[in-house]
């Protein structure tokens, strides 16, 4: 049995078995998911500021689970927020995050994909990951439909509708070929808009852990794990225990 983990990076719980739920529909019958969120935190990561408050549980959440004998982790923002640092101190697990895992994905099923977000605000950060993960010439457009985070499951039919002007848009107009959904709380839209559109139209949660669902299988299969030279290189054990990191950050045991 493959164990992943899924954090919803917020100080609340109000996500976490609805997006449970939504992730048992879409697993493969060798995989356990579990979903957590913190005790402390904002309730979205919609500001840097937030993201940053938020950071050293997400790694630290990671780390743990690694040692528990997890096999995956997903950080369930589109940011993707500390996925680099992750990478650089886990081992044995692997570790991926909402873009991108929908993006790379979308690359693959078309020739141009455009982003469904929120807020213009959201662009910016999300523009930098695209051309950080190399697919810049693949995006066609951003399309915000102007709701926050909170706002996507409090009227349904509301936001669907917003998001099927933008995609249709974005399909017509800039001539995507995929449409990614840029926000995990967009979970459970995709269907619908693909059916009406006729193009693939990425989930931002199913992706992610069909994703992790892939790494895991060939790091078992074939060794190829994230490559712990040069970038994902883990800071040393020695350097963190001489300077009590552990022991400053209250952190028990996890760098035993």
């Amino acid at each position: 049995m493959n164990k992943i983990l899924w954090i919803n990076p917020f100080g609340n719980s109000n996500f976490d078995q609805p997006i449970k739920d939504y992730l048992n529909q879409g697993k493969g019958q060798s995989t356990e998911v579990e979903t957590i969120s913190f005790k402390r935190g904002p309730n979205h990561v919609e500001y840097h500021y937030y993201e940053s408050l938020l950071l050293l549980d997400i790694l630290h959440a990671i780390r743990r689970k690694e040692k528990e004998g997890y096999d995956a982790a997903i950080i369930g923002c589109f940011y993707d927020p500390g996925l680099r640092e992750a990478r650089e101190i886990t081992q044995r697990m692997v570790v991926t995050a909402p873009a991108e895992a929908s993006l790379h994905i979308a690359s693959t099923l078309g020739n141009s994909f455009s982003i469904i977000v929120g807020r213009n605000k959201w662009i910016p950060a999300m523009q930098e990951n695209v051309v950080k993960y190399g697919l810049k010439d693949r995006l066609a457009s951003f399309k915000s439909i102007d709701m926050g985070v909170l706002d996507f499951h409090q009227d349904p039919d509301k936001t669907i509708k917003r998001i099927i002007a933008a995609a249709r848009e974005a399909v017509e107009k800039d001539r995507a070929e995929v449409i990614v959904l840029g926000c995990t709380i967009q979970f459970g839209f995709y269907r619908e808009l693909q059916d009406m559109l006729g193009v693939p139209v990425i989930d931002a949660v199913l992706a992610p852990l069909k994703y992790a669902e892939f790494l895991i299988e060939v790091r078992n299969r074939f060794g190829w794990g994230h490559s712990k030279k040069y970038g994902y290189e883990s800071p040393p054990l020695e350097e963190i225990k001489s300077w009590r990191i552990a022991e400053q950050y209250n952190l028990g045991d996890l760098w035993e």
